[in-house]
C-alpha cells in the first residue's frame, strides 16, 4: 500500500565471538556432504575385517576345510586303490594283492557305489574268450579280484561306511552288508578297516582320491 515503507530484511545474528580481538578466524564452511572422519574409518575397519577373514578362509589346510564337511560328504568321488594288508585270525599277514594292484572305489551322492580290485599280474585266458578259461586261469582270476556294486550309508556316529552288495564277482556277498571302519580320511586319503573280508581276514586299505 501506498506510504508505507518496506520493513527490511532480518539480518542474521552471528554469535558473540569469546576469543581475544585478532586472534580469531573464521571457521570452514561445512558442506552437506561431510562425512565425519569416524565414520569414514569405521567403514575401512569394516572391510578390513572382511578381508582378512576371506583370506583366512583361503589359507585354511585342505585337511581343515574336510573337517567342515560331513563324512558322506568327503567321501564323494573316485577313489584310487593304492596297498592293504591283510592279517588272518592267527595273525599271519598275507599280500592277497601282490605288487601294484589296480583297483577303483567310487562313491556317488545319491549313495551308490562301485569298488574293484585286481592284482597287476592277472593271466590271460589262452583261448582269449571269457568263457573258455581252464581250470587254472579261471581261479587265479578269482583269487586276484574282486568286484561289488550296490548301495552305501554312513554312520557319522561310528565312522562306518556301510554297503549293501547287490552283485559282483563273488555270488556269496550278494544281498549281503558289509561294514567298513573309517580310521583316517582326509580330502585326498581314505583308509579304513574292514574286519570281515570274503578271505575271512581282517584289512587295512589305503586309497587316493583320483586326480
Amino acid at each position: 500500500m501506498a506510504g508505507w515503507k518496506k520493513s527490511p530484511e532480518p539480518r542474521l545474528r552471528a554469535k558473540p565471538c569469546k576469543c581475544r580481538l585478532g586472534d580469531c578466524s573464521p571457521s570452514p564452511a561445512r558442506s552437506p556432504t561431510h562425512v565425519p572422519k569416524t565414520k569414514g574409518r569405521n567403514a575401512m575397519n569394516r572391510r578390513s575385517v572382511l578381508i582378512i577373514s576371506a583370506l583366512g578362509l583361503a589359507l585354511l589346510p585342505s585337511h581343515a576345510i574336510a573337517q567342515q564337511k560331513s563324512l558322506k560328504e568327503q567321501l564323494v568321488g573316485t577313489w584310487m586303490f593304492v596297498t592293504s594288508a591283510d592279517v588272518q585270525k592267527d595273525g599271519t599277514k598275507v599280500d592277497r594283492w601282490g605288487p601294484n594292484p589296480k583297483g577303483m572305489l567310487v562313491f556317488d551322492r545319491n549313495g551308490r557305489y562301485v569298488l574293484v580290485i585286481n592284482r597287476s599280474d592277472l593271466p590271460k585266458f589262452a583261448s582269449n574268450r571269457v568263457d573258455q578259461g581252464t581250470a587254472a586261469e579261471n581261479k587265479a582270476v578269482m583269487h586276484g579280484m574282486i568286484a561289488t556294486f550296490g548301495t552305501y550309508s554312513v554312520n557319522e556316529a561310528d565312522k562306518t561306511i556301510n554297503t549293501q552288495v547287490e552283485g559282483g564277482s563273488f555270488p556269496n556277498l550278494h544281498g549281503m552288508g558289509q561294514k567298513r571302519i573309517i580310521t583316517s580320511l582326509t580330502e585326498e586319503e581314505l583308509k579304513y578297516t574292514n574286519p570281515a573280508t570274503t578271505t575271512g581276514s581282517t584289512t587295512n586299505a589305503v586309497w587316493k582320491r583320483a586326480k
